[in-house]
């Protein structure tokens, strides 16, 4: 009987040598990898530096992780990755197997790990990356990486490369990057977006922040390709289906401006993105959010209601997704009036629509948070494909 058993630990350790080894070559017919992690903004800078390497002549793929993920390759065609099981960090093995016969000179790939183990094991046993991203750190998935920035950094901080080169945008908690790449022999270069101008923001076909901008356009540069081609490149990317987009709608005599921040699912960031929209899109009638909770992210909803509570001036408050009834108590617990809240739960976008358009009377914005689960892309789905293209 122990013979068997020992056989098969023996058989099982040679195809997990096998496997380790083959991954490692496949690896190092890629010349050039690029691996971005951060709180927010990881797929959009994946797709953004993807597509200045590709008008640069670099074949490259990428891939993301983002609200649908995907394998994009070297002529920017987009491959749906379909998952039988919940999201596991194998996936990325897994990649390098499907992209080996496309013979790219750049592969791009978002980190999909959360865990600050999981992060650390991504970069520096499955992918070794020559260049390192991080686009921030801010107090999202607390739970898994630290209730702290700090924490939160250090966690960030696992995928930095070896003897690398790393390019974030993060200002507080830049001095832990810094500290973790001396230890590693990686050069640290903060890159924010002031260079980017609004001309060149004006020619995106969805709001992009600046800073991703400009982490995207120094990871080009390092690798080869001038501003101008990368940015030619950018202009014409896929945005992710989480990406900041507007949807403009009209009922009639009634207007609505639909803001999809339900991707931005932390506080800091959904502030930033409504700063932004108070001051590029005055005036802006009533004010509704809509907050869409997935059933397992209700932290997540409870820290924006409370950033919203502190931050925004509203008249409305709509919540669709799941657990409608307790969702609505921690609402109320916030000091919320009722009469400003509107509880549809998880229902048609057909349904939240109409509501929506009820509760304007001439003009609204809506500002959607939260999340993209749940139904919440389904709903900015509508809006968009109701949305008036002459504008």
């Amino acid at each position: 009987m122990l013979f068997p058993l020992l056989s098969i630990l023996a058989a099982l350790c040679c195809y997990g040598a096998w496997e380790y080894f083959g991954h490692q070559k496949r690896l190092s017919k890629i010349p050039l990898r690029i691996h971005v992690n951060g709180s927010r903004g990881k797929s959009s800078v994946t797709r953004l530096i993807a597509a200045g390497l590709r008008a640069g002549g670099i074949r490259t793929v990428a891939k993301t992780t983002g609200t649908l993920p995907r394998i994009i390759d070297p002529d920017g065609n987009e491959i749906a990755i379909i998952r039988d099981q919940k999201a596991n960090i194998i996936e990325q093995v897994k990649i390098l197997k499907y992209v080996e016969p496309l013979e790219p000179d750049a592969l791009v790939l978002e980190c999909m790990a959360v865990m600050p183990e999981y992060q650390w094991f991504c970069e520096h046993k499955m992918i070794h990356s020559h260049i390192g991203v991080i686009t921030n750190s801010r107090l999202d998935h607390v739970n898994e990486m630290g209730h702290f920035r700090e924490q939160i950094a250090y966690s960030l901080a696992n995928t930095i490369p070896k003897n690398g080169v790393l390019f974030t945008s993060e200002k507080t908690n830049l001095w832990v990057f810094k500290e973790v790449a001396r230890k590693r022999g990686t050069e640290v270069h903060r890159v924010g977006g002031r260079s980017v101008t609004p001309e060149e923001l004006k020619r995106f076909s969805y709001i992009e922040h600046p800073a991703n901008i400009g982490l995207a356009l120094a990871v080009c540069e390092r690798a080869g390709v001038d501003r101008q081609t990368a940015l030619e490149g950018m202009y014409k990317v896929h945005p992710d289906a989480g990406a900041l987009r507007v949807a403009h709608c009209w009922e009639g005599e009634k207007e609505i401006l639909f803001v999809n921040a339900m991707a931005a699912n932390d506080p800091e960031s959904t502030l930033v993105i409504w700063n932004q929209i108070q001051r590029d899109f005055q005036p802006l009638g009533k004010v509704i959010l809509l907050l869409n909770s997935r059933a397992d992210r209700q932290d997540r909803s409870v820290q924006l209601i409370e950033m919203v509570t502190e931050n925004i001036e509203f008249d409305h408050i709509v919540l669709t997704g799941e657990k409608l009834q307790k969702f609505i108590g921690h609402v109320l617990h916030f000091g919320i009036p009722r009469s400003k809240v509107v509880g549809l739960g998880w229902t048609k976008p057909e349904k939240v629509y109409e509501e929506l358009f009820n509760l304007v009377e001439t003009k609204g914005t809506i500002l959607g948070i939260g999340n993209m689960g749940a139904g919440g892309i389904d709903i900015f789905r509508h809006f968009y494909k109701n949305r008036r293209t002459d504008t």
